[in-house]
This record gives structure tokens, sequence and C-alpha cells, in this order.
């Protein structure tokens, strides 16, 4: 069976499964193409809500697929491949956290969505990349204990001046390898291009960029900017699918080691097999860690996340 006809049964198999297939920006081409909904792992959540379909395929990472079923518990929801989590998810949990909080007793803890369900649970307020910043103005605390990430953390105290951070060790370890140099050597080779770049890059990479923002806020400047060239600074299957979204532009990678390997986890047979009910995990979690959870994405809804 080639690409093409896999990609068929798969469009065949998810009607007769009644399943929504959701895939993260970051994934392979040939997934994107056989998705229902593409986008961030937040807009896949909430867009998961308002589809027909009673199940739902998470192709992407765990705590994507534990959103989608914070957001929907009475979906049945599914990770395309088990092993596929996140580091920066994973690197801090609740017992941690806790600790911090009776140091810090007056501060919110605002966490960033790409944390898991159990963390969740202990957070204020929950916030996307493009939202941190208009939710940390718009919050009713001058005293704010960012997690995990403490580059988008950074980035969004920054915008805050106002307000007193404190940031804790964590991050994507991807986005966060890239060092400063980078953008110049980039430069060098793509003189005529915008730097385009995600806030969880450290600062030093930030400092540097014409636009920083969300991977959805990302392809959209590169979409709609008059410019013909961008240097991306995020997973380097952004670049890929922009190169196919606007073939008359130039894309280049910021640096080849931007890859995500748990995102790349993901291939077109895993999706095939576990719509054939070989392969993948339903997400299962119980009610009192939904509810819990739910609370701090529910705030930054309330305050215009």
């Amino acid at each position: 069976m080639n690409v093409q006809e896999m990609q068929q049964e798969i469009l065949r198999l998810k009607k007769e499964r009644d399943m929504c297939i959701l895939a993260h920006s970051y994934q392979a081409r040939e997934i994107v193409e056989i998705a229902d909904i593409v986008g961030d792992s937040y807009a896949l959540s909430v867009k998961a809500k308002s589809v027909p379909q009673e199940n739902v395929l998470m192709c992407g990472v765990r705590f994507m697929a534990e959103t989608v079923k914070i957001l929907s518990p009475q979906k049945r929801v599914w990770l395309s491949n088990a092993i596929a989590g996140c580091p920066m998810a994973e690197q801090m949990d609740k017992a941690m956290i806790a600790q911090v909080k009776e140091m810090y007793p007056d501060y919110t803890v605002m966490a960033y969505v790409n944390t898991t369900a159990e963390l969740k649970t202990i957070a204020d307020v929950c916030v996307t990349s493009s939202s941190a910043v208009k939710i940390a103005k718009a919050i009713d605390s001058d005293k704010i204990l960012f997690i995990p990430d403490c580059n988008l953390g950074a980035f969004t105290a920054k915008a805050c001046p106002d307000k007193t951070f404190k940031l804790l060790q964590g991050g994507c370890p991807v986005h966060a390898a890239v060092p400063p140099k980078a953008v110049a050597e980039a430069k060098a080779l793509h003189p005529e291009a915008l730097v385009l770049v995600h806030p969880e890059c450290v600062p030093g990479v930030t400092e540097q960029a014409d636009y920083v923002g969300s991977t959805a806020g990302i392809m959209e400047f590169a979409k709609q900017s008059d410019a013909r060239e961008f240097i991306i600074g995020t997973e380097i299957s952004i670049a890929e699918h922009l190169q196919y979204e606007c073939p008359d532009k130039m894309f280049y990678p910021l640096t080849k080691h931007l890859i995500c390997p748990n995102m790349k986890a993901t291939t077109l047979v895993d999706v095939y097999r576990c719509l054939r009910g070989e392969f993948g995990e339903e997400i299962l979690l119980d009610d009192e860690t939904i509810a819990q959870a739910r609370r701090c994405i529910d705030r930054m809804i309330e305050l215009g996340g």
C-alpha cells in the first residue's frame, strides 16, 4: 500500500468509525493532508468541541490529547502514538509546584497550555503562546509564577514591566537549544529574509526577530506579509508547510536542528493502525481531574485567551 492508498483508506475508516482527526501543525505533511482540523494545540482542543463526531484522534503529543478530553469529556479521545510525549509538559509535576506555591503563596500560578492535565489542576490560569501577554496584563494580580517555560515566561514578563514574575528552569528543549548566533548565521545566508520565531526560544534569539509569536501566528504573518523570504524559528515542519501553502515565497529553517522527536514519532501508518483498532491509546481522565484542570482553562477563556 503506497502513501496515497493509505490516505484513502484512512479517509474511509474515519467515516466508518465516526472519527475526527486532529493534527498539530508540526505533524508530517502526509498526516496534515488527511486531518479534519490542523492547528496549534489549544486551537485543536477548542475546535474539537464543536465537531459532530463523538470520537477524536489526536496526531500530536499526550498533553494535547488530554486537553481535548478536558474540554470535551463526553467524547472518546485517542492519541495516535502512545509514546508521543512532551519533555516540557512532563518536566514539572503537581507535587513540585505545590511546594513552590508554599514558598510564594501570594503568586498567581500561570500555566502554559503545554502542561499535563495533572499540572493544570494546580494552576490558577492557563495561557497559550499567543495569549500569555494579554492574560498576564488582564489578570488581577501583580505577582505571577509562570510554569513551565522560562523563555515564554521571560518574553511575557518583558511585556509586563509593572508585574513581578517568578520563573522556574523549564521549557522546550528543542526551541531552547537554538543559540543566538544561529540568527546571525541564517541572516548571513538570507539577508533579505524576515526572522519569525517562537517565544519558546531563548531571549537572545527572540530579541533579534522581526516577529515573535505562536505557531499559528508565525504562519499567518508569513502568509499575509508582502515580504518574499522568511527564516522560520520553530519546528522545521512549519517551513515545509509554508512552502506548500505559499509556493511563491521562500522559507528557510532557522536551524536544521529544530526537530521535535516526539512530534515526529507519529507516522501515517500509526494513524491507519489506530483507526483499525490496532494501535494508539485512549485518553482516560477521572471526573475530578477534568473538573479541576478545566478551571484554569475556563479562566483563560474568561480573560480572552
